[in-house]
């Protein structure tokens, strides 16, 4: 029996997932969440989870880190990756920190409870096109930094996060780079998605750790 969580921010997604996934068979939805601190919280009160589609791009805690924190904490519960973004680099830094698959938000019914189902006996799913995609990096010998798991971070992402290690605040990057204090809060929450970290803290150890501003 899958005993499922879904954590998402977005209200629509979570009520689409809800509609779809609530008549099928060994299944019960045990909670919808709209970020990972509600989710840890429900795991802490001992609410049955066995499994969880998890979002990738989230405020607070991004979806990396958060199952990050689940399968240190929880790891007999699976966690499957879901998002819009096809960024191979992301799910295998998904993969890294013990996701067991990874799913695209426009996957159909029948495509979601398949990979529930792999899941739950063990196995790992992922959709056809991210299958594609790792069978081509690897048949390529696709040229990457080891060192540096990450999704690559556009021009104007380096230039945020080279100031950001620099110590400087939103306002001035926003200043120097001659653009507003949302936009620069935008690309900050896009690297920390990226990167898989919870705060500038994190931002400047990944960045120092990969030098991720070398390349």
């Amino acid at each position: 029996m899958t005993h499922l969580a879904i954590v998402d921010d977005h209200s629509i997604v979570l009520q689409g997932l809800e509609l779809m996934l609530q008549d099928a068979p060994d299944l019960s939805l045990t909670g919808l969440y709209q970020n990972g601190e509600q989710l840890l919280a429900a795991l802490q009160r001992g609410e049955p989870i066995n499994t969880i589609l998890m979002d990738i791009h989230m405020p607070e805690i991004n979806g990396v880190e958060l199952c990050k924190m689940v399968k240190r904490d929880y790891p007999s519960v699976a966690v499957i990756g879901l998002s819009m973004v096809s960024e191979i680099s992301l799910v295998r830094l998904m993969l890294k920190n013990g996701a067991s698959g990874y799913l695209h938000k426009n996957a159909g019914k029948e495509e979601v409870l398949l990979a529930l189902d792999r899941v739950r006996r063990g196995k790992k799913y992922f959709s056809e096109e991210i299958n594609d995609m790792l069978i081509e990096g690897v048949s390529r010998g696709e040229k990457t930094n080891r060192r540096s798991p990450f999704p690559r971070l556009s021009r104007r992402e380096k230039d945020v996060l080279r100031l950001i290690v620099d110590e400087h605040t939103t306002q001035e990057i926003a200043d120097k780079l001659f653009i507003s204090f949302g936009t620069v809060e935008t690309h900050r929450r896009n690297i920390l998605s990226k990167l898989g970290a919870r705060n500038t803290a994190g931002l400047v150890r990944i960045t120092l750790e990969y030098r991720l501003l070398e390349e």
